[in-house]
Formats: C-alpha cells, structure tokens, sequence
C-alpha cells in the first residue's frame, strides 16, 4: 500500500514566523520604550536636580549677604571691645568718641555704634537721623545728653573733617540706658548677644543689636561696660528682595520666634513684627515645626502649585531665612521640550542618539576650556583670556560670568598686593583673617609740604607727578625684597619681613632708603628743569615686634602689620620736619644695621603720643669726609 504522501506544512511555518516576528517587533519596541521611559525619567531627574540646584544656589547667595552683614556688626563690636581704653564719659571719652566715629566711618551698614556703663552713662556714635556724637548722663532719675551734631556723608570730605562738631544741643530726657533690652540682656547673659527687634530710640525704626559685655578693673573696682552696635531691619529687607530680582521666587526672614522680620513678596519695610499668614509664606511658616536644619530642601504643593522651599537658620541670631520659587518658573519650557524630543526620539531614535552624542561633546569640550580658565583665573593668570563659545545659553552665561570675574580681577589686582597674595597662596595661607606676631622693618615715607604743593598745581599735574613718584618709589622697594602695605595719600608704608623672611631686614630697608632718596633727587632735577615742584620725602625706619598677617572684616581683608612699632616708625618720620633731616632710624634698627652703612647719632628725642624717649640716627646717604691725618 503506497504510503500518503505528508502535506507541507506551510501554515505551521507560516505562523512560527508571524509569532516571531511579533515577538521580535514586541522586543525592540519594549527597548525603545524602556530606554525613552528610562531617558524620560533621567531627564526629569536631571531637570529637577538641576531646579533645586540653582535655587539652592541662589538661597545660599541671600544667606551669605546676611550673614556678612551682621558679622560687619560684629566685627565693629568686637574692635571695639578689644580698645585698650573705652569710656562712656571723663576725659577717656573723647578718643573713645574718635574711635567709634572712624569705626562707623569705614562701616556704612551699620547706623550706630555705643558704650554704656554701669553708672548709666553712655556714648553713642549715629548715622541717623545726623550724624552725631551723643553723650548720655543720668543721675537722680534725669537724664541730661549732649548731642555734638556733625556733617553728613553728603558734605563730602574725609571721616577726620566730617568729625568737626557743627552745632551742640543739650537736653533733658527720660532714656535709662540701664533699661534698655540690648544692655540687660547683654549683662545678664554675661556673653554677645544679638537682640531680638525693637524700636531704636534715635532713628525710630525696627532693627537689632550686637552686645558685648566686658568688666575691666580700675582703681575704683571693677568696671562694667557694654558695647553694641545697631542695623535697621530696612537694611536687611534690602538684601532679602535680593533673591527676587532675577524674577524666580521670593524670600523672607523670619525671628526665632516665627515674626516676619524681612520679606521680599510684600513692598515696604516691616513697621511691626507679626507672624505671616496666608499665602505661601504662611503655609511654610505653619509647616516649620523645630528648628530648620542649616539648609534643608523641601517641595511644597498650595493651590495645585509645585513650590521649590530652601530653609536655613543663622546661627548666631537664630532667624530662619526660607526662600521659595514656583517649579515652573524654574523649570520653564523645559519639561516640554523634553517630552516633545522624546515623542519624535521614537522615529528618530538613531538620530537622537547622533545628536545626544554630539550634544555631550558640545557641552564637555566648552566646560573643559572653561575650566582650564577657571583654574587660570584662580592663579591671578588674567592675560588674553580665551573666550568660549558655545550655542547653550548657560555656558554662554557661564562664559561671561568667568569674563567679568576676570576684568573684575584685573582692576582689583590695581588696588591691592597682587605679589603679597601670591606669595601668601604659594605658602598655603588660608586668605581669611588671621595674624602672627614677627619681627618687622616698618618705613614710612612722606612728601614734605605736600598740601601747599597740591594747592599750587593743577590736579592733572599732581596726578602725574604722583604716578612717577610712586612708580619710582615701588621699583626701588621691590629691588630690595620690601613690601609695599599701603599708599596714605602721599606717604608710603613698606614691610621688611612679611610675608616672606628675609635675611637682615634692617640693612635692606635702609639701603632702599638711601635708593628712594638718590631716586627721588634724580627725579626732583628732571622736574626742576621743566619748573615743576619737588617732591622732598622724609623717610623713617623702625625695627621691632608686630603682628602681621591678613587682618580686617570677613568680606574685606588686607595684608598689613599691626602694633607699636608701626607707629614708632610714623613718628620716627615725623621727627625729620623738625631735625631738618631726610632720613632717620630708631636706636633698635641701627643696632641690627651696625657700622655697615654711614650714620649719625641724633639722641634721644621724644616722641609724639608716647611718654619715653627713643634714641634716633639719622642715616646718611654718603659717608662724612674723614679727616686727613697728615693735616
């Protein structure tokens, strides 16, 4: 029987192949799906990180303005404090007015700077609503003041001229220093304390208060004094509206007790201190429970709104800073544009890829070179930058913030000891504020007769004759290893020693001396013959201990000695006016100098502000003629 033959199996074949195919299509089409998902989550992720990222930023840029400006508070406070001498009244007060006046000088956020006693006697320096100096007695329940009314900073002039007393008023009030919040709670903590908000008695306005309280002894007993310093709450909104200039979101400040000291969503400086309602400064002030970590991140939903919330607490003060921006504004069309590209990533998912490949290499390659200036910028290497460009709008922004931070350095780097900041950094000095006490050579320099000079000559002419002179002056200087600290008006001040050691100081600083003077006569007899004034420097030198290091406020340091011996050195100059000589040396430099370089014994001489005498020499510029001994 003849066997049936099999039939093909077409159908089987046919299926098997579908079923493949289908399995085959249902795979890459799960990959895309999962890789444009994972894309898609990855890009939110980045997007959103990249949101709080930038408000973060900008909350931490709110902060440090704060915090710098209350640490201008504190600072003053504490300079203060640390015055040898520090009275509310006697014959003490008047220096100690002096000092408070240039404190508040050279600090323009602050309003007031005061001391106060336990006798109720109190001086304070003001801003406003005048400047004036303010002397404060209470006894047998009146309080008699004298208010020495002084010219505004409008007026012009220098701290020292703006001093002059305009006009006195004397009075008779009620005010009790004793009474007040700031010296009650400064004595009763026994420690600094900053003042919760009140109304300050002079200017009228909410504002806080940095209290030191010290006790001296004196031949009376012990002495308790309180000085403080006082900033506006008007002050602090400025910084605060700060955050909401570049259109994203606001900020506020808040007390520890929960009360609206500063805000940037509602005009106007706060007149009285309440806690916020409503809004969505309310829901996160209702949503504070405890004290806010240093900065924690939150998101806040309110009316169908996502909200990105920053929160820090200053530590010295305990006020909350909160800041918010809604997650759109941040985000903007960004969100959109990532759905949109991956909607088209599942035709173009090959060209995607080509373009992200090529988009991460337009993105790392202009970051590199930013780099590269960056670290360039950080070495103070600010010739011929080269620019970066790129077609993304935050490496444009980028390259331009790097830009202005170079042109900004480069006209820094005219105002400050670009060479002391290297040499700091190459030693590895952290640049904040700290100091050591060293062996220095101080000199100062100054043009005799220079106010009636600056008088006879034009100002263009003074300028320029000034430029030469200081030109000339820091070439000789830096010959011979000296740093140049300041220019003071027309004088100079110039450290041997610092930062750097360098070997027998004394002997390099009177040998520069002994340069500048033959410098300055060379340069005197150029202008003589095109009937020019001379510039006739007097020179001092003094060797001795200071501290030296980088010293003032957090935001504004400088490199500079400090200490006795820089003022012997100014008064060492000073003498030559009435000596008639041009260069003179304190008894401690010539013992260093010996007999290696010409001098004259002058004697002991005494010296302005001080009570002693100091042996000076006056250092010649060539040796005297010695006798012939065959004569």
């Amino acid at each position: 029987m003849p066997e049936t033959p099999l039939a093909p199996p077409v159908s089987r074949l046919r299926r098997l192949r579908v079923d493949l195919g289908t399995i085959i299509t249902v795979g890459v089409l799960g990959q895309a799906a999962l890789l444009i998902g994972l894309g898609y989550w990855g890009a939110q992720r980045i997007v959103g990180t990249l949101a709080a990222s930038v408000h973060r930023a900008d909350h931490q840029r709110v902060e440090d303005r704060i915090r710098a400006f209350l640490d201008k508070g504190v600072a003053v406070t504490r300079t203060m404090a640390a015055a040898p001498q520090l009275e509310p009244a006697g014959p003490a007060s008047a220096p100690s007015a002096a000092l408070m006046w240039a404190l508040l000088a050279e600090t323009p956020e602050l309003d007031s700077v005061y001391v106060a006693d336990e006798r109720a006697r109190m001086l304070m320096v003001l801003r406003y609503p005048q400047p004036a100096v303010r002397h404060i007695v209470r006894e047998a329940g009146v309080t008699r003041e004298r208010w020495d009314f002084k010219l505004p900073d409008s007026e012009g002039g220098d701290a020292r001229s703006r001093y002059v007393t305009q006009r006195t008023d004397e009075r008779q009030t009620q005010y009790n220093p004793l009474a007040r919040r700031w010296y009650q709670q400064a004595v009763g903590s026994g420690q600094p304390v900053w003042t919760a908000p009140y109304v300050f008695d002079a200017a009228h306005e909410l504002g806080v208060t940095y209290a030191i309280p010290l006790r001296r002894d004196t031949a009376q007993g012990e002495h308790t004094l309180v000085v403080a310093t006082d900033v506006t709450l008007g002050r602090l909104s400025d910084f605060v509206r700060q955050f909401s200039h570049s259109g994203y979101g606001d900020s506020a400040l808040l007390s520890s007790d929960g009360r609206v000291l500063a805000r940037s969503d509602a005009p106007g400086v706060p007149q009285a201190l309440a806690p916020p309602q409503g809004g969505v400064l309310g829901a996160l002030a209702a949503q504070l429970s405890g004290p806010a970590a240093r900065l924690s991140s939150q998101t806040l939903d309110l009316d169908g709104h996502a909200y990105l919330v920053q929160s820090s607490v200053l530590p010295a003060t305990g006020w909350t800073l909160l800041s918010w921006v809604p997650e759109n504004k941040v985000l903007g069309g960004v969100r959109g544009a990532v759905v949109w590209g991956f909607v088209m990533a599942l035709g173009f998912l090959t060209l995607m890829l080509l373009l992200s490949l090529r988009m991460a290499r337009g993105i790392t390659r202009p970051v590199e070179r930013l780099a590269r200036n960056a670290r360039r910028i950080g070495r103070l290497e600010l010739q011929a930058l080269p620019r970066v460009d790129s077609r993304l709008l935050e490496i444009q922004h980028l390259d331009q913030a790097l830009a202005e931070s170079a042109r900004g350095l480069q006209a820094f780097m005219k105002f400050v000891p670009v060479d002391v900041v290297r040499q700091l950094m190459a030693q590895g000095h952290a640049l904040t504020a700290s100091g050591e006490p060293r062996e220095l050579t101080v000199m100062f320099t100054d043009v005799r007769g220079f106010t009636h000079m600056a008088e006879s000559v034009s100002a263009q002419q003074l300028v320029a004759q000034m430029t030469r002179y200081f030109n000339a002056a820091s070439q000789v200087i830096m010959q011979h290893g000296g740093t140049l600290d300041k220019f003071v008006g027309d004088a100079l001040m110039v450290l041997w020693g610092a930062p750097v050691e360098l070997a027998d100081a004394p002997l390099q600083a009177c040998r520069a001396a002994q340069d500048l003077q033959r410098t300055f006569d060379a340069l005197n007899a150029e202008w003589a013959l095109a009937g020019l004034p001379a510039f006739e420097t007097c020179i001092g030198i003094h060797t001795g201990p200071v501290v030296a290091g980088v010293l003032g406020a957090d935001d504004r340091l400088t490199y500079t000695a400090l200490g006795d011996t820089v003022n012997v050195a100014s008064r060492v100059e000073d003498l030559n006016r009435a000596l008639g000589t041009r260069i003179l040396i304190s008894d401690t430099t010539r013992s260093a100098l010996g007999e290696r370089l010409p001098t004259r014994a002058i004697g002991a001489v005494p010296l302005r502000g001080r009570q002693t005498t100091l042996e000076v020499w006056e250092l010649l510029e060539r040796a005297p003629p010695q006798p012939d001994p065959g004569a």
